[in-house]
């Protein structure tokens, strides 16, 4: 497992707390960031993410409503909100990880509560 997968999952499962993820995320090179970016969407896609998911994440995001990918993670439908928000610019880059991030942790701890209960073999699931 890479150390992204590692670092996204471990916030999602409450192993590593969000402000550490972002300290690591902004230390990563704008390439590297984007690519990561898809890597959060991609797994939010896994875990089916909703836009319930996504307005529960907001608030643990502590982004402003008001700001850019805050506005679309609200939005439906949501796939096609989180495809602009990986293509906003770099400045808006932290701000959209905590968002992409913070909304696929409540739609993975659901996945993990309903399909994935007691039978999971999924090794992203497995952590701790």
């Amino acid at each position: 497992m890479r150390s992204s997968d590692r670092i996204i999952n471990e916030v999602a499962q409450g192993l590593r707390s969000l402000e550490n993820a972002v300290a690591w995320f902004s230390s990563l090179e704008q390439v590297d960031q984007r690519a990561v970016l898809h890597e959060v969407v991609r797994y939010a896609m896994q875990a089916h993410a909703t836009v319930n998911d996504a307005r529960d994440g907001l608030l643990r995001s502590r982004v402003k409503p008001t700001m850019t990918p805050a506005v679309l993670i609200v939005r439906e439908p949501i796939l096609e909100q989180m495809g602009k928000i990986i293509n906003l610019p770099p400045g808006e880059h932290v701000k959209s990880f905590r968002v992409l991030l913070a909304a696929f942790a409540v739609a993975d701890t659901r996945r993990r509560e309903t399909e994935c209960r007691g039978s999971c073999s999924h090794a992203w699931h497995n952590l701790s």
